[in-house]
C-alpha cells in the first residue's frame, strides 16, 4: 500500500510503454488569483471576464494555470515522480476550462528511448463530462536513481480579497456625492482622504479650518482644491465647531474628521447646546473584512465609549444593528463578548452579557439576534462552539461583536488589521449624521470604505429608514 505520507519516483527502467498517472483537481476563482498572484500576470483577459471575450479568457486560464501546472505536476510527482527533467511540451486547447470545472490531467508513456533516458508522454486534460480540454505531448528525461522522500506539506494561503471592499464600493456607485463638512484638513494625509473621497463620488467636500493651512497641505500633497468649498476657522477646536454647525443647518449630511485629535471633533458634537446629540448614545463602530472570514465583522465600541455601563451597551448594540441593517444583513446576530462564556459574578461583563440578552427578550433591543456571554473563539468559530458545547445561532456565527471596553474593542480591531491583514471602516454612530473617523495609518482603501459606510448610512436616513436618526 502507498504511504500517503511520503513521495517516491518510479525510475527509467521501472516504467514500461502504456504506464499511465493522474491528478484531479477543481479550479476556483482563488486558483485563478494565485497563479496571478505567482507570476505578476494581472493581464485583464486573465482575471477580468467583463473585459475579456469568454472563450480567451477561460482558454488563457487552461493554458497558464492546468496546461502547465496540473501536467506538471502529475510528472513531478506521479509518473515518474522526484528527479525528472521537463524537456519539452507541445499542448492543444480544445475546450474552455471555466471556474468550478473539475479537471483530471492524465499522461501515458507512449515511447521510451534509452539514449538519455528519455520518455515521450502523451498529456490529456478532460472535464467533470469526459470532454477534452487540453491534448498534447510531453518529452522528459526519466530519473535512474530511486528516491522516497517524505511529501512536503503546503503552507494555508489566505488571500486578503477585499470582496467586501468591493461590494461596498459598488453599493454606493453611481448616487449623489453627499455633502461632508470636513473639520481641519490641515495635513497632507487628511486632505487626500478628502479628495479621494471626492473622485471616487461619495462626497461633495465642504473644508472648514484655517484656509492658508489648508491650502498648503493641498500644496504638499500635490492635490487641486479649487472646486471644494472653504470655510474659514481659526484653528482645530473652531474648526470643529463650524463643521458641526454646518451640519446643524443642514448644509452638510456627513462630518468627518481631518488633522485635529478626535477629542476636539467628538467635544463639539457632544455639546448639550450646539452638538449632534440624539437620544441615543454615540458609538463607534469597525467594519472588518477579515481574510478567510465569510462576511463582514462589526466590533463596537473601540473608539469612544470607555467603559460603558449596561444602558450605553444597550445603545451601543442598538447603533450597530442599525448599521447592520443598511449593509444588508437583515437580522443580525450579535456577540457580547467576555473572557469566558458563562455568567461570573465576579466578572462585570459577563452579568452585563445577560442582562442585554434579557433585554432583548423583552423587545428593548430590537432587530437582531443576541447572545452572551461569549468569548471571542466561540463567537466567531463553530467548532470552538461545538468543542465548549454551546448551543446557539450566534455562537460561531456572530456578525456584531459587542466588546467589554474601548480597550478591548481597540486591540482586537488592530490586531485584526495589522496581523490579520483585515480592513476596518470607522463610523460613529448615534449622533444626527454619521461621522468619518480616519487615522494615518489607514490605507486608501479603509478611507474610502469609512466614507462609504457613512454614504450609505445617510442615504438611508434621506429616506427615513427605520430606527436610524434623522438629520433636523
Amino acid at each position: 500500500m502507498t504511504d500517503p505520507g511520503m513521495i517516491e519516483n518510479r525510475t527509467f527502467d521501472e516504467i514500461p510503454i502504456g504506464d499511465t498517472a493522474s491528478l484531479t483537481r477543481t479550479l476556483s476563482k482563488k486558483d485563478i488569483e494565485l497563479f496571478a498572484l505567482a507570476s505578476g500576470d494581472v493581464n485583464p483577459a486573465h482575471l477580468d471576464a467583463d473585459y475579456a471575450a469568454t472563450d480567451i479568457f477561460h482558454r488563457v486560464i487552461a493554458h497558464g494555470l492546468w496546461g502547465g501546472g496540473l501536467i506538471s505536476a502529475v510528472l513531478g510527482t506521479e509518473l515518474p515522480g522526484p528527479g525528472t527533467v521537463y524537456l519539452r511540451q507541445t499542448l492543444k486547447f480544445v475546450r474552455p476550462v471555466c471556474p468550478g470545472d473539475t479537471i483530471t490531467a492524465s499522461i501515458s508513456v507512449r515511447e521510451k528511448r534509452p539514449e538519455g533516458h528519455v520518455l515521450m508522454l502523451d498529456c490529456r486534460c478532460s472535464n467533470q463530462t469526459g470532454e477534452d480540454a487540453i491534448t498534447g505531448e510531453a518529452e522528459v528525461r526519466a530519473p535512474t536513481e530511486k528516491v522516497r522522500r517524505p511529501r512536503i506539506v503546503l503552507p494555508e494561503i489566505f488571500l486578503a480579497d477585499h470582496d467586501a471592499y468591493r461590494r461596498l464600493m459598488e453599493q454606493t456607485s453611481g448616487g449623489t456625492p453627499v455633502p461632508a463638512a470636513i473639520a481641519h484638513p490641515c495635513s497632507d494625509g487628511a486632505i487626500t482622504a478628502v479628495v479621494e473621497a471626492a473622485d471616487a463620488g461619495l462626497l461633495s467636500p465642504i473644508l472648514v479650518g484655517p484656509a492658508d493651512k489648508i491650502r498648503a497641505a493641498a500644496m504638499k500633497a500635490g492635490l487641486d482644491i479649487s472646486g471644494y468649498r472653504l470655510v474659514p476657522a481659526p484653528h482645530s477646536n473652531a474648526a470643529a465647531a463650524k463643521a458641526v454647525e454646518l451640519v446643524r443647518s443642514g448644509e452638510a449630511m456627513l462630518l468627518m474628521k481631518g488633522s485635529l485629535h478626535t477629542d476636539e471633533l467628538m467635544g463639539a458634537v457632544v455639546s448639550s447646546e450646539t452638538g449632534l446629540r440624539t437620544e441615543r448614545r454615540i458609538s463607534h463602530v469597525y467594519m472588518m473584512d477579515v481574510p478567510g472570514h465569510n462576511g463582514p465583522l462589526l466590533i463596537t465600541d473601540a473608539a469612544i465609549n470607555i467603559e460603558p455601563n449596561l444602558e450605553e451597551k444597550a445603545d451601543i448594540i442598538r447603533n450597530a444593528i442599525d448599521l447592520a441593517h443598511v449593509i444588508g444583513i437583515a437580522e443580525p446576530k450579535v456577540a457580547i463578548l467576555s473572557a469566558v462564556e458563562t455568567v461570573n459574578p465576579s466578572i462585570r461583563s459577563t452579568l452585563d452579557a445577560a442582562a442585554l440578552c434579557k433585554m432583548a427578550d423583552r423587545g428593548q433591543i430590537a432587530g437582531g439576534m443576541l447572545d452572551g456571554p461569549l468569548a471571542f473563539d466561540n463567537a466567531i468559530s463553530e467548532a470552538a462552539a461545538r468543542e465548549k458545547g454551546i448551543t446557539s445561532p450566534v455562537a460561531g456565527k456572530a456578525e456584531i461583536l459587542v466588546v467589554p471596553d474601548l480597550e478591548a474593542g481597540n486591540m482586537l480591531a488592530k490586531q485584526l488589521t495589522f496581523l490579520g491583514s483585515a480592513d476596518a471602516a470607522g463610523i460613529v454612530l448615534g449622533a444626527r449624521v454619521p461621522i468619518i473617523l480616519t487615522s494615518r495609518a489607514d490605507s486608501v482603501r479603509t478611507r474610502l470604505a469609512s466614507c462609504a459606510v457613512a454614504v450609505l448610512l445617510s442615504r438611508a436616513a434621506t429616506k427615513a429608514a427605520p430606527g436610524l436618526p434623522v438629520p433636523a
